[in-house]
C-alpha cells in the first residue's frame, strides 16, 4: 500500500511505472529533470539549489502535516520553486486551514495554493486514473512539439489537472489547450510562475560549438 502522505512525485512514479507497459510507447518517462529512455538529457528551469530546496519543502511539510493532522485525510505536497500545491481531502474545514498554517511557516515556503477538498478520502481507482491521466497529459504536451515538455510538473487529483512551471505566457496558454484537449480531464487549473520570453530565452543554456578538428600535418620528407 502506499502511504497517504508521500511527496506526489513519488506517489505518481509508484503509479506511473505499474503502467509503464501501456505507455512506453507514448513517451520516455520523466524523472528529476532527466528524460529517461532516451539519449537526450533535459534541464529543469529552477536552479538546482531551488530543485533541492523544493525537496526539503515537501518532506517539511509532510512531517508537519504528519503532527497536525495525523492520518486524517488524504493530503498531496508539491513544491516548485518554493511555491507549494496542496492537493487531496482533509477531514474538515479546520483541518484545511490547519495545514496550510502549519506549511506555511516552513523557511523559505513562498506561498501556498491550498486545493484541498473537505471530505473523505479519494480511493485507489480515483487515484490510479489520476495518475493515468498525469501521465497521458506528459506525452500530450510532448507530442505537441512546439513546448518543452519538461518544464511543466502536472499534478492531477479527482481529475482536475494542476499545471506548475516557470513559463512564458504563451507556453502557458499552449499546454493548458494541450491539458483541455486530454480525455478524461474535468478542468485545469494553472499554478504557473509566469516571465517574459526575453527573461526565458536568457535563462537557456547556450549550445556549446563543436570543436574544430586541427589540420592534418603533411607527412615528413625522408
Amino acid at each position: 500500500m502506499i502511504p497517504k502522505l508521500l511527496p506526489r512525485a513519488a506517489r505518481t512514479l509508484l503509479c506511473t511505472l505499474a503502467a509503464g507497459a501501456a505507455l512506453s510507447a507514448c513517451a520516455p518517462l520523466l524523472m528529476g529533470g532527466a528524460m529517461v529512455g532516451s539519449s537526450l538529457m533535459v534541464s529543469d528551469r529552477r536552479t538546482t539549489g531551488a530543485q533541492v530546496e523544493d525537496q526539503s519543502i515537501e518532506l517539511k511539510s509532510i512531517k508537519r502535516i504528519n503532527d497536525v493532522v495525523g492520518d486524517r485525510g488524504h493530503i498531496n505536497v508539491t513544491s516548485y520553486n518554493r511555491v507549494v500545491l496542496l492537493t487531496g481531502e482533509a477531514a474538515s474545514e479546520a483541518d484545511k486551514a490547519a495545514i496550510e498554517r502549519a506549511v506555511a511557516g516552513i523557511e523559505n515556503v513562498r506561498s501556498v495554493v491550498n486545493e484541498l477538498a473537505v471530505g473523505p478520502p479519494s480511493s485507489f481507482g480515483s487515484r490510479s486514473n489520476d495518475a493515468f491521466l498525469t501521465s497521458k497529459v506528459k506525452a500530450s504536451m510532448v507530442d505537441a512539439k512546439d513546448i518543452q515538455a519538461n518544464s511543466f510538473k502536472v499534478v492531477t487529483e479527482r481529475g482536475i489537472v494542476y499545471l506548475m512551471g516557470i513559463v512564458s505566457e504563451r507556453e502557458a496558454n499552449r499546454a493548458t489547450d494541450i491539458a483541455r484537449g486530454v480525455s478524461g480531464v474535468r478542468k485545469v487549473v494553472r499554478v504557473f510562475e509566469i516571465v517574459s520570453e526575453a527573461d526565458l530565452a536568457a535563462t537557456q543554456p547556450r549550445p556549446v560549438p563543436a570543436p574544430v578538428p586541427a589540420p592534418a600535418s603533411a607527412p615528413a620528407k625522408p
